[in-house]
């Protein structure tokens, strides 16, 4: 077999394979923001350590945490001044030293709303979930019935409009859905 032949073969090879590689690491780069950034939320039982305190036995409960916003100043603090003559001329320079501080600008919160429990979470849910975000225009996906990362951040973007910025399905935005039952007694 020609020389020329095993190096054309090995480079068609390499080139293949490359572009297998790219075109699966595409489809990966599409799908991150949902793969990354909506990982599975916890949701926690009443009877969970680490749920809220005073809650109902039998609910669930999702969390919303939302970072401190922390700034940093540095400041230079003259220590000497220089000395310089009246032509201009710098005969020792200024002494510096710095200052850092940091400020907190806004405060970490922890907010706790009640969620649908697990049990509550089957295919049919999910997919009543999907068609009702999608026609409020938060969905972007086909309905699925599967609770995938995109039908977490379009649960956070459907919350988000009413101030909770978290991908665990509150309570309150199911029954505004009109998922789930409101009780009588809140009626």
């Amino acid at each position: 077999m020609p020389a020329y032949f095993v190096a054309r073969s090995v480079f068609a090879v390499t080139a293949l394979t490359s572009t297998l590689c790219l075109s699966g690491c595409q489809q990966t780069i599409a799908d991150a923001p949902y793969l990354a950034a909506f990982s599975e939320p916890e949701i926690l039982r009443a009877e969970d350590a680490g749920a809220p305190p005073g809650a109902r036995p039998g609910s669930c409960w999702g969390r919303d945490v939302t970072p401190a916003v922390v700034e940093t100043v540095s400041e230079q603090i003259m220590v000497q001044p220089p000395e310089v003559l009246a032509d201009g001329t710098v005969l020792s320079p200024g002494i510096f030293r710095t200052e850092t501080q940091q400020r907190i600008l806004k405060e970490r919160r922890e907010l706790w709303f009640e969620s649908p429990c697990e049990e509550i979470w089957t295919e049919e849910f999910t997919a009543s979930l999907q068609r009702a975000l999608k026609v409020r225009g938060h969905y972007y996906g086909p309905v699925t019935g599967t609770r995938d990362g995109r039908t977490r951040a379009a649960i956070r973007r459907y919350q988000n409009t009413g101030g909770l910025d978290s991908a665990i399905l509150s309570m309150e935005s199911a029954r505004r859905l009109g998922l789930i039952a409101v009780p009588r007694d809140t009626i």
